[in-house]
């Protein structure tokens, strides 16, 4: 697989990572831990070294799920976690220095690391001055804990000021195309600074896969029951997308899920869209992906299709949806 670099700070990753919050949390029952493992494994046999996580996945179990698989192979790959939560008594925003030091500390153990290779702020804290939050980063860098500093759906301003205390190698943020609001500011405030963009949820949480329908039902654990943009409404009105990637990949040879990622390579050098999955079948379809090439016609017409489609419901429920963009 080939390799991009995240913006300015030459953190190499492979061009597609592996999102590994669903193996543990949000999307249903947490998968087989061996399976996860054996499944993680087989990423990196396939050139995939870029590899997501986060404490608050599970809370804790999908660090040290990750820390486990990617052990014997530490030195192949570049693992992200993020801090910025608290758990007990309830969940809640946390980006308080002492706190991230703290955060950092329990996620070197649990990932079997002596170096977090990237380290987000979750969701900004608005208690919590920015430059604060990058203080702190930088002082775990200087220590050796941390290698870069990234941010996860943060608004522009923030990021700004973010970066003028700590450079930040990557911002993390849904794109797809069913959610292209980053085009419009955020996308130009990276390319200006240097830094990378990790689109997560580049197959739509599923759903531009093709495998989704008004009539598919959920586990009642499952994240997406809450989505408003997941409801059989708005999934019977939002077919059109799918049905856009379908006649793409008919003409490609290609999955629906192929040409979703594909149309995100190919928007800029330094995206890295991490989608995730528990099925090896999927793995090898998404991989598939970064060797598909998308032509200026082929990106010219996915556009124009797209224009024509509206897409139907929020992609967050309004109390999650309000912790973006700060």
């Amino acid at each position: 697989m080939q390799t991009r670099t995240l913006g300015k700070s030459h953190l190499k990753v492979s061009a597609l990572g592996l999102g590994c919050m669903g193996m543990s949390f949000g999307y249903g029952p947490a998968a087989d831990t061996r399976d996860m493992i054996a499944l993680i494994r087989s990423a990196v046999e396939r050139g995939i070294t870029f590899f997501d996580t986060a404490e608050a996945y599970g809370p804790f179990t999908n660090e040290a799920l990750v820390g486990e698989a990617l052990a014997p192979i530490r030195h192949q790959v570049v693992i992200a976690t993020k801090f910025g939560f608290t758990f007990e008594p309830q969940r809640g925003l946390d980006s308080r220095p002492a706190h991230i030091k703290e955060v950092a500390e329990a996620s070197l153990r649990r990932l079997k690391v002596d170096t977090i290779d990237l380290f987000y702020q979750h969701r900004v804290d608005p208690d919590v001055p920015i430059e604060d939050v990058a203080g702190a980063v930088k002082d775990l860098i200087q220590e050796g804990k941390v290698k870069h500093f990234g941010l996860s759906e943060a608004g522009v301003q923030t990021i700004r000021r973010a970066h003028a205390v700590q450079p930040v190698t990557a911002v993390q943020s849904e794109y797809s195309l069913w959610w292209r609001a980053p085009e419009k500011e955020l996308l130009p405030a990276l390319e200006e600074l240097g830094i990378g963009f990790v689109p997560f949820s580049p197959l739509g949480k599923g759903f531009l896969t093709g495998q989704i329908d008004e009539h598919t039902t959920f586990d009642r654990s499952d994240f997406r029951n809450i989505v408003p943009r997941f409801t059989p409404e708005a999934r019977k009105a939002n077919q059109g997308l799918v049905d856009l990637l379908r006649t793409i990949g008919e003409l490609k040879k290609a999955s629906p899920a192929q040409i979703a990622l594909a149309w995100l390579l190919a928007q800029k050098p330094w995206i890295v869209p991490i989608p995730g999955t528990t099925k090896q079948q999927r793995l090898e379809e998404n991989a598939g992906a970064a060797a598909l090439e998308l032509t200026p016609d082929d990106l010219r017409e996915i556009d124009r299709a797209a224009a024509q489609i509206t897409v139907l419901g929020a992609r967050y429920p309004q109390e999650l949806e309000q912790m973006t963009g700060r």
